[in-house]
């Protein structure tokens, strides 16, 4: 009896063939190149597969590039966050420092300042007082300030010195009610007396003949009188003249050249060098408050600072 499957070629045999079947098939392909149009029928076939395997690859990489992305992104927002608001916060003191040149440069650089001695002053304090119209300066005795002395701004005349501390000083401003200076006309040169009402933007001139010749538009300056202020100093100019039949003076009213709600800078003037030099402390003071000289190097109490009442 035949068994039902004959046995076939050794496995030696086997070997034998399909190595030389190889061998043929690679000098076939490497000489005749005769499976070229296989490799790129079996290419085409593979091709989707590994671009397949490669998806979770490529989003993996595309992930972790977003997330650091934005991690980057969110790093720099809160570094150009800070620097923005360190540079606004620049640009407030910058605007601010602008103001200040201004001031200073047009306080210095005014035509009607002469060639007296000059200090400039940074008004400390406003006088909380509304019946008062003072302020404290950073300048006291140690910087020769003396009382009597005359302030004025790039504007014009401001006040005189009231009181004098070692370290600052207050000032008596041209528009308080117990404050009076010489002035002149600048058209004819009539003298009066301007005084404080009480008001920021405005003087009295006081026992003024309603004859006389004075004009809505008129400038008045000092006339030097007195020996407190220099001659030709800005004092304001005439807004009003009226007069009543029933009065026997005119009411007239003159608005300042200095806008004293908005004092920072001030300058001291020294008239003479004699004055500056040998100052005296109990020099007096035109009209003053019974009750200007606080005790020594205190400042008034304020509502604010750098603003006149």
């Amino acid at each position: 009896m035949k068994p039902m499957f004959g046995r076939g070629p050794s496995l030696q045999l086997r070997l034998f063939f399909a190595l030389l079947l190889s061998v043929s098939l690679m000098l076939a392909d490497s000489r005749l190149d005769a499976f070229a149009g296989v490799r790129y029928f079996l290419n085409t076939l593979v091709a989707p597969l590994q671009y397949a395997s490669n998806v979770p690859r490529d989003t993996l990489d595309e992930l972790v590039m977003q997330f650091r992305s934005h991690q980057r992104l969110v790093a720099e927002n809160r570094a150009l966050r800070k620097q923005v608001l360190q540079l606004e916060s620049d640009q407030l003191l910058l605007a601010q420092t602008e103001r200040e040149n201004q001031r200073l440069r047009e306080l210095l650089g005014s035509s009607f300042i002469r060639d007296e001695r000059k200090m400039v002053a940074e008004v400390m304090a406003v006088d909380s007082d509304p019946y008062k119209h003072q302020v404290m300066l950073d300048k006291g005795r140690t910087n020769g300030v003396y009382e009597g002395q005359p302030v004025i701004n790039e504007h014009g005349v401001v006040g005189q010195i009231a009181y004098v501390g070692a370290h600052n000083s207050r000032v008596l401003l041209l528009t308080d009610p117990t404050h009076a200076i010489p002035v002149q006309v600048m058209r004819n040169d009539i003298r009066v007396i301007a005084s404080g009402r009480g008001s920021t933007h405005y003087v009295g001139l006081d026992n003024i003949p309603s004859i006389t010749d004075i004009k809505v538009g008129d400038k008045l300056v000092t006339s030097g009188l007195g020996g407190v202020f220099p001659e030709g100093y800005p004092v304001g100019t005439v807004t009003e003249f009226s007069f009543d039949n029933k009065r026997p003076f005119a009411q007239v009213r003159a608005t300042t050249a200095v806008k004293f709600d908005r004092l920072r800078y001030l300058l001291l003037v020294w008239p003479t060098p004699e004055k500056g030099e040998n100052a005296r402390p109990d020099q007096p003071v035109a009209q003053p408050s019974s009750d200007t000289a606080p005790s020594p190097d205190t400042a008034p109490s304020s509502d604010g600072e750098g603003e006149a009442p």
